[in-house]
C-alpha cells in the first residue's frame, strides 16, 4: 500500500476518502439491493463498475456513481407491474439497466442536456421527501423485525404501528443502537460513520450470537458474475419495461446533475452536461453487462466523498477497489452483518431529505410550494413511477399556468432618465400623455397571445385621450403562428379603434415574421428601445385621432 500511495498522480488523500467510501457503500448496496428485490452482488457488482466507468469518462472530482435509492426504488415499482416469475424479473431487471443506459448515451450524442428541466428543483425536493418517507416506512419492519404489509402508505404505516406488541426486542436494540450511532457521527466529517457502524455490528453479531436471539443476519453474498441473457418474457412485459425505463432515466439524471452541480459549484468546478450524461450512460451500461443495478450520482455518497477529502477521481477508483476487496476477503464477516444495522445504515443515510427547510423556503417565496407538497404526496399515495410523473405533471402545469396568465406591466418613464419601469412597482415613475406602454411578463405563444392581446385592447378603448401605444416585445425572441396571428389581428383591431401603435425592443426573428405576415411598415413601425417608440409616436399623441 506504502508504494502505490507513492505512485506518480495519486494522491494519499484520495486513496483514504475511496477506502472510506468503501465502508459506506457496501451496507449501502446490500439495502438498496434489498429495496428492488435482487440479490446483494447485484448491487455491489454496479457499485464496482459505475465507479471505474464513471472515474474514466466523467468529469466530477466528487462524483460516486453507485445504486442509489430512488433508483433502487423506481426499478422495485417497475418490476412489481411487469408480470414473470423471480428469474425472468431477474433479467428484465438488467435490460432496463442497459436501456437506461442506452438512453443516455443518445441523449449525450444528441445533446439533450436539457432534459434535466422536464424536473424542477421543487418537484425534485418534494420527490425526494415522498421517496425518503416511503423508502423510511419500508426499512422500519427489518429495524424491529416484524414483517409488515399494507395496500397503500397509511395502511403500511398504521399496520406496523398496530404490531408494536409484536417488534422484536433484540432487532429493536440493535437497529436502535446503530441508527442513533450513526446519526451521531453525522457530525463528525471525515469519519466514515457507516464503516465503523458495519464494524461494529458484525463484532456485535459474532460476540453476542445475534442470530440465536432471533435477529436477522445478512447471509453470505455470492458474487458470481455473469454474461446478461434474454430472458423468455412476453412482449407486453417488454414494453412497459421500454414504457418506465424513461422515467428511470429521468430521475436517475436529475439526482446525479444536481448532486453533481452543487459540489461543482461549490468547487468552481466547470462540467459539461451533455459529457455526464454520456459518462452516466456508459457506466449504466458497464453496470448491465454484469448484471447490476442502475447506478447514478447520489447525494449522500458524492457528499461523503467530499467530507472524507477527496481531490480527484482516484477516490472513485479506490472506493470500487475498496469494496471489491471487502465483499472478497470480508465476505464471511459481512454475512454476520445484522439486517437491523442495514435497515438504519439506509434510514440514516436519507435522513438529509427529510430536512423540510428546502420546501418551507418556497412557502415563504410564494413559488411552487402547492408543486414540491404534491410532488412528495404523489410519491406516498400512488407510489414511485406515478408518483413522479404526477410531479413532472404538476411542474408542466404550474410553468403553463404562468405562461398562459402573463401579467402585463404599464410602464412609466423615470424622471431624467430613457428607462422604463413598471408603474405598480414604482410610484415615482410618470405616465407619457396620450401614450400607453405596454409590456407583457412572459413570452407570447399561442397559450396567451389572445388573451394578453384581449387585455390591451379593451384597457386601451377604455382610456380617455390616447392616441398611441407602444407594445414592448423584449420577453418574445420568437413567435408560433398562433401568437404571430393574433398580433396581427391587434395590429388590425388597433388601427380600427384610431390609435398609434408602435413596437419596442422587437428581436430580429420577430421582425422577420411580422414582415412575412405582411404587417405594413412594419421596419418603420418597430424601434430598438422605448425611448425611441416614444419619440415616433409622440406626435400622433398630440395630434387628432389616426384614420382607420
Amino acid at each position: 500500500m506504502t508504494k502505490l500511495l507513492d505512485l506518480p498522480g495519486i494522491n494519499r488523500v484520495d486513496v483514504v476518502a475511496g477506502v472510506s467510501l468503501a465502508g459506506l457503500m457496501l451496507p449501502e448496496a446490500v439495502a438498496y439491493a434489498g429495496i428492488a428485490g435482487l440479490p446483494p452482488h447485484r448491487a455491489i457488482l454496479a457499485g464496482i463498475a459505475g465507479c471505474l466507468v464513471y472515474a474514466i469518462v466523467g468529469r466530477s472530482r466528487f462524483a460516486i456513481v453507485s445504486p442509489t435509492s430512488s433508483s433502487a426504488a423506481i426499478l422495485a415499482a417497475t418490476l412489481a407491474v411487469i408480470p414473470g416469475d423471480d428469474a425472468v424479473k431477474a433479467s428484465l431487471a438488467t435490460i432496463a439497466v442497459a436501456l437506461a443506459g442506452l438512453l443516455f448515451v443518445v441523449a449525450a450524442g444528441l445533446r439533450l442536456g436539457g432534459i434535466t428541466g422536464f424536473i424542477s428543483r421543487p418537484v425534485l425536493r418534494g420527490f425526494a421527501l415522498g421517496l425518503a418517507i416511503t423508502i423510511i416506512l419500508h426499512q422500519l419492519p427489518i429495524l424491529v423485525g416484524v414483517p409488515v404489509q399494507g395496500s397503500n402508505i397509511i395502511a403500511y404505516a398504521a399496520t406496523l404501528v398496530a404490531a408494536i406488541s409484536q417488534w422484536h426486542a433484540a432487532s429493536v436494540m440493535t437497529g436502535g443502537v446503530a441508527l442513533a450511532a450513526l446519526l451521531s457521527l453525522k457530525r463528525l466529517p471525515g469519519i466514515p460513520g457507516a464503516f465503523l457502524v458495519l464494524a461494529a455490528g458484525i463484532l456485535a453479531s459474532v460476540v453476542f450470537d445475534l442470530s440465536s436471539h432471533g435477529v436477522a443476519l445478512v447471509g453470505t453474498i455470492e458474487i458470481l458474475p455473469q454474461w446478461p441473457t434474454l430472458p423468455d418474457a412476453s412482449w407486453p412485459a417488454y414494453s412497459r419495461l421500454v414504457q418506465f425505463t424513461v422515467p428511470l432515466v429521468l430521475i436517475l439524471f436529475a439526482e446525479s446533475w444536481g448532486t453533481m452541480r452543487a459540489l461543482a459549484l461549490s468547487h468552481g468546478d466547470t462540467l459539461d452536461v451533455n459529457r455526464e450524461l454520456g459518462a452516466l450512460g456508459l457506466a449504466n451500461i458497464a453496470s448491465a453487462v454484469v448484471q447490476g443495478m442502475p447506478v447514478g450520482a447520489g447525494f449522500s455518497a458524492g457528499f461523503a466523498n467530499e467530507a472524507a477529502g477527496a481531490q480527484s477521481h482516484i477516490a472513485a477508483i479506490f472506493a470500487a477497489i475498496g469494496l471489491a476487496v471487502l465483499i472478497a476477503c470480508a465476505g464471511p464477516l459481512v454475512a454476520r452483518l445484522p439486517e437491523p444495522v442495514l435497515a438504519a445504515v439506509v434510514i440514516a443515510a436519507l435522513t438529509h431529505a427529510l430536512d423540510p427547510g428546502p420546501i418551507l423556503r418556497l412557502k415563504r417565496l410564494r413559488r411552487d410550494f402547492y408543486v414540491a407538497l404534491g410532488a412528495a404526496a404523489g410519491v406516498l399515495f400512488f407510489g414511485v413511477l406515478n408518483g413522479m410523473l404526477l410531479a413532472i405533471a404538476l411542474s408542466l402545469a404550474a410553468m403553463m399556468h404562468r405562461l398562459a396568465s402573463p401579467y402585463v406591466a404599464r410602464l412609466g418613464r423615470l424622471a431624467g432618465s430613457h428607462n422604463f419601469v413598471d408603474l405598480s412597482r414604482h410610484v415615482e415613475a410618470t405616465e407619457t400623455p396620450g401614450i400607453a406602454i405596454w409590456r407583457p411578463g412572459e413570452p407570447l405563444f399561442f397559450g396567451n397571445a389572445d388573451t394578453v392581446f384581449a387585455e390591451i385592447l379593451s384597457r386601451s378603448r377604455e382610456e380617455a385621450g390616447l392616441k398611441a401605444v407602444v407594445l414592448s416585445l423584449e420577453e418574445s425572441s420568437d413567435l408560433d403562428s398562433t401568437a404571430l396571428d393574433a398580433l396581427v389581428e391587434f395590429d388590425g383591431a388597433m388601427r380600427a379603434t384610431g390609435i398609434r401603435l408602435q413596437f419596442a425592443r422587437a428581436h430580429d426573428r420577430v421582425r422577420d415574421l411580422m414582415a412575412a405576415a405582411g404587417m405594413p411598415d412594419i421596419n418603420a413601425r418597430c424601434s430598438f428601445s422605448v425611448d425611441d417608440a416614444i419619440a415616433v409616436v409622440a406626435p400622433a399623441a398630440t395630434s387628432g385621432p389616426q384614420t382607420p
